[in-house]
Formats: C-alpha cells, structure tokens, sequence
C-alpha cells in the first residue's frame, strides 16, 4: 500500500498539461517542420510525458534529450527546463536519484535564469519529493515549502495543492497520520475549489490510505470508490490502474484474496495495456503477495521473481530491493536461512546506493531476523539495532516495532531478560504510538500532564456531586441501602477515573519522552553536550573564555583542480568518506568538531571541558587523519580514482566560544588562535602535520612523538613563526 502511494504522489498528474490530442497526433506535430517550432515543442514535450515516460524510462531520457538540444538551439529556455524535469522524472522512476537530482537541478538554475517563477516551484516540488524517496524528510519538507510559497506569489493554486499533496506524503512517510491528513485534505480543497479533477481523485485516494492506516476501513473504501469514479470518468487508465492496485492490496489485508486477486488481474491487465512496466511490475509483486500470505510460497516466488526481472529491466532500484527483500521473506519461511540472507544483503546494498531509508531499515531487520532464525544471536542484535537506530533517527514507527520486537525476541533467546524488557518496553510504546496519532498531535499542542490531571480531577469532582444529589434523593425512601449504593458508585466512578487519567497520563509521558529524546538527540547533534544542557536549563548560553585551547586545521591539496576532473556527486561522496572518518577519530580522542568550510575541517582540544592532556589528543587526531588520507589516497591510487592528498596544522593558545546565531545555533569559536591555527595548516607540508612552537613546548616532553625542526617559516599576516613537523615515535623493536 505505501508503494502504491507514494508513486501516485511522486508522479501527481504533473506531465498531464493539456494533451487534450491524441499521442499519435502530438508526435506528428513535432515530426512536422512546417508547424511553428513552439507548437512543436509543446506537442513533443507532451508526447513525452504522456506516451513516453512511465512505460520506458530509458526512452524518456534520450528523447528529453533531444528536446533539450532542439530547445536550445531555437532558444525556448522554458521548454529546456521542462525536458530537465522530464529527464528528472525518468531517472526518479529508475531510483537514479543522483541523475534526477542533477537534472532537476538543472531544470531550476534554468527557470531561475529567465525568472519562470512557475517552472521553479515545480522544480523544487520534484526536489523535494527526491529526499523524501531517500528518507532526508526535514530536505523534502524545505523543498515542499519554498515551492508553496513561490506558488502562492503567483497564485498558482494546482502547485500550491501539488505542494500539499506532497508534504502530506512526507508526513505519512514518518507515521504522522493526523498531519498528512491534514494536508491532503487542504490540497483536496483547492482541487475541488479549481476543478481540478485529477487532483480531487489523488487526494481522494491519498486520503484514503491514511483512513486504512488507522484502521478506518469504511472511510477507506469511500475514498477510495470515489477517486476511482473520478479516473473512470476521466478515463484516466493509470490512476485506475493505480486505484485497483490499492484496493486489491486493501482487501489482501483483509483477507478476502479472491476479490483482492480480481483488483490486481483488472489493474495488470490496464498497465500492460498502456504498456506501463513499472505498474506491471507492482501488480505481480502484489499477485506475490497474496500467495505468500496463503502459503503457497512457490507461486509466491514465481511472481516475486517476474516482478523483479521487469525492474531490473527499467532500473528500479527501490523496486529492486523491494522484491529482494520479499524473494528472502518467502526463502526465510521455507526455512533457507542462507539463500533468504543473500537476497536481504544484495537488498540492503542496493539501498545503501541510493540512501532509500525505508529500504536501509526493511533490510536490516530482514537480515537480523535471518540470523535469529540460524541462531546467531549476536549477528541478529547488531542488524536489527542499527534497524532500530536509522529508524527512530528518521521517525519511522512501523520499522521501529519491528526492530523492537526482534531485540526482545533474541535477547530473550539469550537469557538476557533485563535487555528483553527493555525492548519489551520500548515495543509497547511504539504500539501506543501507532494506534493513537491523533493524541500526539494533540498532546503536543497543549500541557498535556496539567490538562490530564485537571480533567480528571474536574470529572471526578462532577460524579462526586452527582452522585451526593442522587443520595439526598434516595435518602427519603431507603437511607441505609441507597447510602450504601451511591457511595459505592461513587468511589467506583472516582477510581475509575483517577486510573483511566493515570494510565493517559502514563501512556502521554511515554509518547513525548520519545520526542523529546529526539530534540535531545538533534540538538547533540550541533552543539557540544555541556553547552546543549546549558541551552536546556537557561534557554541561552553564556560564551567562556578559554586559555589553552589546541585548534586544529586541515586542507586538501588540489582540491580545486579535482572539482573540475570529478563529478559533483563524486566529489561531496569522497569528501563526505573523507569527514566521516574524521568524526570518529575526533570522538575517540574527545576532541569538538567545530565546523567544515567547504573542503577544510576544523576541530578544538580543550573545549567545552578543559583537560591536561587536551594538545596531546589533538594532535594524535592530526596524526590519525593524516594517516587515514595516506591509506586511501593509496587504495584511491590501485583502481585509478582520483584522490586528496592533506595538510594538517595546529596552535594552542587562547580562544572565546560559544553559540553563533539564534535560529540556526552554531557552536564556535573566534580569537587570534584560531587565525594561527589556519597559517600552520597553510604553511604545512602534504602528508605532514605542522604544529606551532606554544603547542610544541607543550608536548615535547612526551615520548609517543618525534619533532622535525623548521625553523622561523613566513606566515602570511604574522610573520615568522616557529614551526615543527610533529611524528608518532616508533615504538620498540619497530623500525
């Protein structure tokens, strides 16, 4: 059903513009020279988008291609822009979330050149649906905004509902019903308000899905009926195809197979009709499905297995390790253990390429409960908690639950019953969590534990003198009884109340320690601890001064010249490998990362927490990313990739830090240090790393490093300074 969903939302009817030809006529159009080139245009980008691109991909590209090339040769810059989009939707059907990437960005800088305000906030809608596929939700979410925004300046209401649409995909993404269905139904009101009716049958059916999520069924199947008559008026054989594909899957859950069998044979018959492979690929993973639930896992397989093949045919990546995952779900319940954890390793690798959340977490938890199933429990315990980090990092409940219940499963298994609980715990509060998104929502509107409490006490207090005037009433006809009666009413209604109050309150207490865990986590994120838990108690930071704080810098030699040689994805890839690595070496010497700037990394020893041995550990850092450059730049060097060479460099002295800004915090820090810092860096040597002469007199006692003697070097803006070239010692027998 989210598959489903999501396609649906991704596409959003966008390429449908006019087309009110036929696609024989469209294409005719462009092939004919005598027609004014602008009718051409138009003719072949509708074709395209509507003849073209959601049955072969491949085919869009090339002929976006062409578009692109007749578009700037006769000087239409908007049309250049729209095949840029349609270059990014066929890539975005392949999972090629780079190239779509890149050619929607090419799309926006293009209308942004000639101030087509229309074609920008469609560019940033389509953007922002991207991360959204990679699970980068807060992105997705800016994207959305700024496209809303941009629409509403021009008044551009079907954009501004797309936008809606949209953000209410995100939220369902993450399991926050009550908020995507407050935007679904806010684009469905200005669908209905323009008379849009391929817009009104999208949300009807986004709608929809929200209601089966919560378990709504009747409101489901109402939504859903009627988005189908819509399409069916329209004739708009992909949203009924898309239509019947929902409720197939609806009545799969519900176990009616025969009718949900029906919806899928009528939905397959429509795509291969339209000649649609990534809908024919659905609708057989689907077919899949319902056999695999019957237990019926060789059929299962054979349907598994078609699906896949057509999307390895079309590039679909997230459809790839959809029925990867699903081929070593069945493989996992015929007992092979070893071919089901094949298929979850190829799935979770695909993922990984195209940083596809959902896939990543789907895979990790496969592949832990494959080696609970073999009984290697500690293989299980690391799969499924990195499913349950990346999860509850992205707010992702359903994979959470599932995560959760594989940790108490094997800790179980192990013996470990305090863990167990722990997960145990944890399982029911995701459970809670899932049944009630609409006290979330309220709950984080208000002060829920004062509400709570005072509710409680309030409805009890109005039963206590209920129940006082019913015992003056009866006190007339039978004193000793009825006293009796109403006093015990009354303490049960009184009981019952405070216990229903502290269960909500319990239950509420849970739900938001989940999300404050959350902030907590984003807030370490981008502030030191100590300054964050300053933030927390105060609401402000006071900046402190510090002594000897050790700053270090580093640099990559010809960083320029390789920008120009690499691509912009391998570039910010190497770099992100690069900076990664220095994260944890700064974690493991207890060092602040401060901040990068562009290709330079800058980290402090010595703050927030002042310690003896702070110039030491930054300068074993410096050493360690120095290293770790030197053993990539030679792995980098044996599959003829290009890579950095660095230098490194390091002063001691006094700083002032503290928090920059006050929407986005910063954690950083100024002073004449820092300044000196950046020269040693600049003076150094590739390969080297180069420390002042006050850092210097600070460790040369110490016998894990060596010196090299510079001498007095020029530093630009400080004249000479002292500078040594700082080693590790070889330690005995070592040469």
């Amino acid at each position: 059903m989210k598959k489903i969903f999501s396609i649906i939302i991704l596409l959003s009817g966008h390429c449908i513009l006019s087309a009110q030809a036929s696609h024989d006529s469209l294409y005719s159009i462009w092939q004919d020279i005598k027609q004014p080139d602008l009718n051409r245009v138009t003719a072949y980008y509708e074709y395209i988008c509507n003849e073209i691109l959601y049955s072969n991909p491949d085919s869009a590209i090339l002929l976006a291609g062409e578009l692109i090339h007749f578009s700037n040769t006769n000087n239409f810059p908007t049309a250049t822009g729209f095949a840029y989009q349609i270059a990014g939707q066929a890539n975005t059907l392949k999972s090629n979330f780079t190239l779509a990437l890149e050619n929607l960005e090419k799309s926006l800088a293009t209308f942004r050149k000639n101030e087509y305000k229309k074609g920008i906030a469609r560019s940033l809608n389509y953007i922002g649906n991207i991360y959204k596929r990679e699970g980068n939700y807060p992105e997705a979410l800016e994207y959305q905004v700024r496209s809303i925004k941009i629409s509403e300046e021009i008044l551009d209401k079907e954009q501004i509902a797309n936008g809606m649409n949209s953000i209410g995909n995100i939220y369902q993404a993450q399991g926050n019903y009550p908020n995507a269905l407050e935007y679904f139904e806010r684009s469905l009101e200005i669908y209905e308000e323009i008379g849009y009716p391929f817009g009104i049958a999208m949300s009807n059916n986004n709608i929809g899905i929200i209601f089966y999520n919560q378990g709504n069924i009747p409101r489901t199947l109402k939504h859903l009926k009627k988005s189908l008559r819509i399409f069916e008026e329209m004739g708009e054989n992909y949203g009924i195809a898309n239509l019947l594909l929902n409720i197939g899957d609806i009545y799969k859950e519900q176990g009616d197979y025969f009718q949900a069998r029906e919806n899928l044979k009528k939905a397959l018959k429509i795509f291969e009709e339209v000649g649609d492979k990534q809908g024919i690929s659905f609708s057989l993973n689907n077919m899949g499905n319902i056999y695999e639930m019957e237990g019926d896992y060789p059929v299962a397989l054979e349907y598994y297995e078609k699906a896949l093949k057509i999307r390895e045919e079309i590039g679909d990546k997230q459809g790839i390790t959809g029925s990867l995952n699903d081929i070593g779900n069945v493989l996992g319940k015929e007992g092979k253990h070893l071919q089901a954890l094949k298929y979850h390793e190829k799935a979770l690798k695909i993922s990984e390429e195209i940083n596809e959340k959902i896939g990543i977490v789907t895979s990790l938890n496969s592949i832990g409960h494959d080696y609970y199933n073999q009984g290697n429990y500690l293989q299980s315990l690391e799969y499924c908690k990195k499913g349950y980090t990346i999860a509850k990092g992205s707010g992702l409940l359903s994979p959470q639950k599932i995560a959760c219940q594989c940790l108490y499963d094997t800790y179980k298994n192990m013996g470990n019953v305090n863990k167990a609980l722990e997960y145990l715990e944890k399982l029911h509060v995701i459970k809670d969590s899932l049944k009630a998104e609409e006290t979330i929502k309220t709950l984080q509107q208000m002060g829920f534990e004062k509400q709570v409490l005072q509710d409680s006490i309030a409805t009890a207090e109005r039963e206590r003198l209920v129940a006082e005037a019913h015992q003056e009433e009866v006190r007339k006809k039978d004193k000793v009884r009825n006293i009796a009666i109403g006093s015990g009413l009354f303490f049960l209604l009184l009981a019952l109340g405070f216990f229903y109050g502290w269960r909500y309150v319990k239950r509420s207490r849970a739900l938001v320690r989940i999300e404050k865990d959350r902030s907590d986590k984003l807030l370490l994120n981008i502030l030191p601890e100590a300054i964050a838990e300053e933030l927390k108690q105060k609401g402000r930071a006071e900046p402190r001064n510090f002594d000897m704080a050790s700053i270090l810098f580093t640099d990559f030699k010809g960083f320029t010249a390789a920008s120009a040689k690499l691509s912009a994805n391998e570039l910010v890839s190497e770099i992100n490998i690069c900076f990664e690595a220095f994260d944890l070496i700064t974690g493991k010497y207890q060092i602040e990362k401060i901040k990068t700037i562009g290709d330079a990394y800058m980290a402090a020893g010595g703050l927030p927490v002042t310690t003896n041995d702070s110039a030491k550990k930054t300068v074993l850092a410096a050493l360690e990313m120095q290293d770790f450059i030197i053993k990539r730049k030679a792995e980098n060097d044996g599959m003829d990739k290009l890579t950095f060479e660095m230098r490194v460099g390091i002063h001691t002295g006094p700083v002032v830090a503290g928090i920059a800004g006050v929407k986005k915090f910063q954690y950083d820090i100024w002073g004449d240090t820092v300044n000196t810092a950046s020269r040693m860096e600049s003076s150094g040597e590739v390969g080297k790393v180069n420390i002042s002469h006050t850092t210097y007199a600070i460790i040369k006692d110490d016998p894990e490093f060596t010196f090299e003697t510079r001498g007095k070097i020029i530093a630009k803006g400080k004249g000479e300074m002292e500078m040594y070239f700082v080693e590790k010692a070889l330690s005995p027998g070592k040469s």
